[in-house]
């Protein structure tokens, strides 16, 4: 497949520095293509050595690359190898979470995009053929909040599987993997939001927002798409105002919270 160039100036191959980046498309292609399934073992280093006729420095650099990315791990010693990984949300979300802190974002900002993606996808999942099966579906993960409404932390991820859930119902896969990348620092936010404050008992905001839930799953179980998207619309405006009123103003400070 990849092969060492040969280069005579000075002694050196003009392609070495390329070459790890080689390694790296040609086995991130069969990964993400599923020709190498998750959980599958590439062998070990001299295997794939032989294999693309490379230099293990190389190799070996093109092996951090794919590690770096989540594609792989390497495992060491004499019962090790390299497995495969197939890409998840999970790993696009928490690399979304970096790229925002790096940033500085402001959790408004996060909020913002939410607030014009999940109102769009409540019309549209109102205006689908399984919008009543959908409802169902949000009825569930509503009644799954209600069960851990007194656990912050446990809630905060229920409250955020709801929001993800919601636009992937939708049908727009490019939709659904934004909102995904959003939804590490969305759990957080909200099992900061759910923290008692000053002795004020937060399990009463978190009822409201479970009850605007069911609103928006009988709206979409009748098929009122623009009462839907407009519903929806105004609960994450409510939200957004309660979650950035914390104690936490920018990405890093939600991240570094806890």
């Amino acid at each position: 497949m990849v092969a060492e160039r040969q280069g005579a100036r000075g002694g050196e191959r003009p392609g070495l520095r390329e070459k790890p980046q080689q390694i790296a498309d040609e086995l991130r292609r069969l990964i993400v293509t599923g020709e190498l399934a998750d959980g599958e073992s590439l062998g070990h280093e001299p295997d794939l050595v032989e294999r693309f006729g490379v230099s293990r420095p190389s190799l070996r650099e093109a092996l951090r690359i794919l590690e770096a990315e989540g594609l792989i791990t390497v495992k060491r010693g004499v019962l090790g190898g390299i497995v495969v990984h197939q890409p998840n949300g999970r790993m696009t979300a928490r690399t979304a979470a970096l790229l925002l802190q790096a940033r500085n974002v402001p959790l408004a900002d996060v909020y913002d995009a939410r607030g014009l993606i999940e109102p769009v996808a409540a019309r549209l999942l109102a205006q689908s053929r399984s919008r009543r099966s959908a409802a169902a579906e949000l009825r569930r993960l509503t009644a799954e909040q209600l069960e851990v409404i007194d656990d912050p932390d446990a809630f905060g991820r229920a409250n955020s599987a709801f929001h993800a859930r919601l636009v992937e119902l939708a049908g727009n896969q490019t939709l659904s993997i934004v909102a995904e990348m959003l939804s590490e620092i969305v759990a957080r936010a909200v099992a900061a939001v759910s923290q008692p404050d000053d002795g004020r008992d937060t399990a009463a905001t978190r009822a409201r927002g479970l009850r605007s839930q069911a609103r928006l799953a009988a709206l979409v179980e009748a098929g009122d798409a623009a009462a839907a998207e407009t519903h929806w619309a105004e609960h994450m405006k409510v939200v957004g105002r309660v979650l950035v009123a914390q104690r936490a103003k920018t990405v890093i400070d939600l991240m570094q919270h806890y």
